[in-house]
């Protein structure tokens, strides 16, 4: 008996649109996250490893859409087909299956997977590059601020006040990590 096609989509934004990138494709169930590539919590994807079962095939757009770095991606293939589930990626034309041992797949695997890796690096990069030239020209205004002035003062009073930093971290809507940047005078 054929195992069910499983659409996994992601999309880095929520302005993103999913739907182009499966499009087409004959699925009897899609999980869709809308998170960064980088993002460990994409609750989608668990909710489609839990999902799945040996003799089913994952469908993804491409490669980077799935793993977050080449070892993600390998780590990802080998466990799917270690337990019976085929995996096809479909702008690469890869299908990977424990059926059969197909060494330049394997190979095509760690080359598309390394180059998709290396234009994030790029991309990242870039994102850098434009920012330092946004700030020499003085139109970079970097990210809005957590707490409003009248907000610190009060946190840090009620840190002085003997208040645990981490329940004022839930109380404030920050991370303990900004608490204390906060603390250190460090603008935000």
């Amino acid at each position: 008996m054929p195992g069910q096609r499983i659409g996994y989509i992601r999309v880095s934004s929520f302005d993103q649109n999913p739907e182009r990138q499966l499009e087409g494709v004959q699925l009897d169930r899609t999980f869709t996250d809308k998170a960064s590539g980088k993002d460990t919590k994409r609750p989608q994807l668990k909710a489609m490893l839990e999902f799945i079962r040996e003799g089913d095939t994952v469908i993804v757009h491409s490669m980077d859409r799935l793993a977050r770095n080449l070892d993600d991606l390998r780590r990802m293939v080998q466990d799917l087909t270690t337990k019976g589930i085929s995996i096809q990626f479909v702008t690469e034309n890869l299908v990977f299956s424990s059926d059969k041992a197909n060494h330049t797949s394997n190979l095509m695997l760690s080359v598309m997977g390394a180059f998709a890796e290396f234009e994030r690096a790029i991309i990242r990069e870039r994102q850098r590059e434009g920012i330092e030239l946004a700030k020499k020209r003085g139109v970079y205004k970097g990210r809005k601020k957590s707490l409003s002035a009248d907000q610190v003062t009060h946190l840090k009073q009620q840190v002085a006040s003997g208040e645990a930093k981490t329940k004022l971290a839930k109380k404030f809507g920050i991370s303990r990590e900004t608490v204390y940047q906060y603390l250190n005078n460090n603008e935000l």
